[in-house]
């Protein structure tokens, strides 16, 4: 995990973003925050195991999908099943020392 620290980089309303290899946070002191760093690293995990790039498309399809269904960005962006495994276990400081392979489509 490579940390930046850039305002300009992360949109407004969120606190940071995870573009594999990076977690490019809104504040600097978010990096001493072990649940934000927690769901980002699950974030890393997601896209590493996903070989980054399907990653991506997969996101931006379901994020898609889920604004057609919800017709509302942030409950769409909340349903996205990455960002429901990661939301649901980001203060699971041993989540992913378990974590099985693809747990992300149980939140499908």
């Amino acid at each position: 995990m490579i940390f930046i620290v850039s305002a300009f980089l992360v949109r407004k309303g969120f606190n940071g973003i995870t573009i594999w290899p990076f977690v490019i946070a809104r504040e600097k002191q978010l990096k001493e925050d072990s649940v934000f760093v927690n769901h980002e690293k699950i974030h890393l995990r997601q896209q590493l195991e996903m070989l980054i790039l399907p990653f991506y498309l997969w996101y931006v399809l379901e994020f898609v999908v889920r604004l057609l269904q919800y017709k509302n960005r942030h409950v769409a962006y909340r349903n996205i099943s990455f960002e429901r495994e990661a939301y649901a276990k980001e203060k699971d400081r041993d989540f992913l020392k378990k974590r099985s392979f693809w747990a992300f489509i149980k939140y499908l």
